[in-house]
Order: structure tokens, then C-alpha cells, then sequence
């Protein structure tokens, strides 16, 4: 039975932005620039840091790495919000809808596992610096990288197969721009419960992985910063952590805003505008922590004072 009714689900109605006419020309103008803007920035960073031998460093490989996941994002989303905006029904097919979700979830689980383990890159940075080519060889950043594209995997493969086994027979209109879990499970007339302690276990393990490396690292890394003798040395090592934990708490900030509110207080109505609002403002913080980050390049051993860094 279940099967029969999951098999009839083949299409979904997107509710979209907003349903005022007169907005969906404005709105698909606004985007689209920031998505070409978006687009153009991150490959531009990809493609400065691949040709740029002096950039061939752990801190602008994982930059990189950041970049891609952010542009993979916003190409999972962007693209079909734009033909949105400019056809009359907001449709999209199931198999589009799961791997919609799918690839949202993953490069965003991705996104917030690369900041952790940029912040133990800074850690090592700092705190370590005179054997930081030693630490962060490039087997170990790729085994890094590795680990946190496996993390997002593994916790997406699991979601989504869970949803998979929902059975969607109420009315298939999700009140969303796009594919996101929660509205998805909304629809739902089968029981969620499996799905809810999925998303809680794995939720509860990638957010306590990755806020307890950051504040680890960053616990250590102001340790040794109030340690450095060198005024420049000083300013330079706040400076490119400052614009890090710009981009660390804009990011989970906004996940946090849109995803942790009681549902008494919650509306999806206004909940999908911000989202989008605080997600783009994540953008441009990483487009600052990448300008900000230049100057750290030419950081010196002496500069740090490396005697008085923790070890």
C-alpha cells in the first residue's frame, strides 16, 4: 500500500518567494546578479588559487575547497529558482525534488566541516607555526578534505533514504522555494519518527564535531596570540582570525535562525525569505575572509614570536 502511494507522488508545487506578480521580474533580476556575482567570485578564487604557485599553500587549498562547495550550492538552488520566477506553475518532478535535496544538504553539511577544519589550519598556523608544512602536508589536507565530503555524504546518503520511505499523500504543495527537508516532511501522511531521530543524531554529531574543533582551536589560537611579543604579528593573527569567525558565525548563525526556532514562532512564510537573505550575506563574508586572508600569507615565523606560541 505504502508503495502504491508513494509511487503516484511524481511532481511537487513550489510556493516560491512570493506570489505578487509585480515582485517576480524584480526578484529574478536580484538573484540572477547575485548568483552570476556569486558564480564569478568563487570560480575567480578557484582559478587564482590553481594558477597562483604562491597560493599552493594548506589555507588557500581549503579556501578553495570552500569556494567550490559554495558555488555547488547556490547552482543546486538558483538555476530552478530563476525558471520559477518566470513560468506560471512552480513545478518540480520528484526525482528533481530528491536530488535537489540531496546536493543542498550535502555541500551544506560540507560547508560547515570545511570551517572547522580551516579553524584547525589556523590553529596549526599559529600556534604551531614552524612546523605547520609539516602538519598540513598536502596528504593530510587531502585526507582533510576527504574526511569532510565523507561526513556529508554519509549524513545526506542517510536522510534522504529515510525520506525516501516517506509516503507523501497530503497535498503536494511545499511551501518553499526549493526541495529543503523540513518542508518536505511536512507533506507527509506516513510516520516521521525514524527520519526525526535521524536528523537528530547526525545533526547532534556534525554540529558538536565541528563547533567543538572551532572553539578548541580558537581557545588555543588567542592563548598564544595574547603570548606574541610583535605588535604586527599581533594584529595580523587577530585580523585573519577576526574575518574566519565572521564567516563561522554567520553561517551557523543563520542555520542556526532558521532551523532551531520553536515552531510556535516559526512561520515558513518568513522563514524562506530570510534564509535566503542571511545565506547570501554568508557569501559575501567568505568573498571578505578570502580578501582578508591575503595578508596572513606573509606572515613571518618572527612575526609570531614563534617562541612564546603554544605547543
Amino acid at each position: 500500500m505504502a508503495a502504491g502511494n508513494h509511487s503516484t507522488v511524481t511532481e511537487f508545487l513550489l510556493t516560491g518567494l512570493t506570489e505578487k506578480q509585480e515582485l517576480q521580474l524584480p526578484l529574478f533580476l536580484f538573484f540572477l546578479g547575485v548568483y552570476v556575482v556569486t558564480a564569478v567570485a568563487n570560480l575567480g578564487m578557484i582559478t587564482l588559487i590553481g594558477l597562483s604557485s604562491h597560493l599552493h599553500t594548506p589555507m588557500y587549498y581549503f579556501l578553495s575547497s570552500l569556494s567550490f562547495t559554495d558555488l555547488c550550492c547556490s547552482t543546486v538552488i538558483t538555476p530552478k529558482m530563476l525558471v520559477n520566477f518566470v513560468t506560471e506553475k512552480n513545478i518540480i518532478s520528484y526525482l528533481e525534488c530528491m536530488t535537489q535535496l540531496y546536493l543542498f544538504a550535502f555541500f551544506i553539511i560540507s560547508e560547515g566541516s570545511m570551517l572547522a577544519v580551516m579553524a584547525y589550519d589556523r590553529y596549526v598556523a599559529i600556534c604551531n607555526l614552524l612546523l605547520y608544512n609539516v602538519t598540513m602536508s598536502y596528504q593530510v589536507c587531502s585526507w582533510l578534505v576527504v574526511e569532510v565530503y565523507m561526513m556529508g555524504l554519509i549524513r545526506t546518503t542517510a536522510d534522504t533514504f529515510c525520506t525516501l520511505k516517506v509516503v507523501f499523500c497530503k497535498a503536494k504543495i511545499i511551501n518553499h522555494y526549493f526541495c529543503d527537508l523540513f518542508p518536505l516532511l511536512e507533506l507527509s501522511c506516513s510516520s516521521t519518527y525514524i527520519n526525526e531521530v535521524v536528523i537528530l543524531c547526525f545533526s547532534t554529531f556534525n554540529i558538536l564535531a565541528s563547533i567543538l574543533t572551532i572553539l578548541a582551536s580558537y581557545v588555543s589560537i588567542i592563548a598564544s596570540i595574547l603570548l606574541i611579543h610583535s605588535t604586527v604579528g599581533r594584529s595580523k593573527a587577530f585580523s585573519t582570525c577576526s574575518s574566519h569567525i565572521s564567516a563561522v558565525t554567520i553561517f551557523y548563525g543563520s542555520a542556526a535562525f532558521m532551523y532551531l526556532q520553536p515552531s510556535s514562532v516559526s512561520s515558513l512564510d518568513q522563514d524562506k525569505v530570510l534564509y535566503h537573505y542571511f545565506y547570501f550575506i554568508f557569501y559575501y563574508y567568505i568573498l571578505y575572509h578570502c580578501c582578508a586572508n591575503a595578508e596572513f600569507a606573509d606572515l613571518q615565523p618572527e612575526e609570531l614570536g614563534c617562541q612564546s606560541c603554544c605547543k
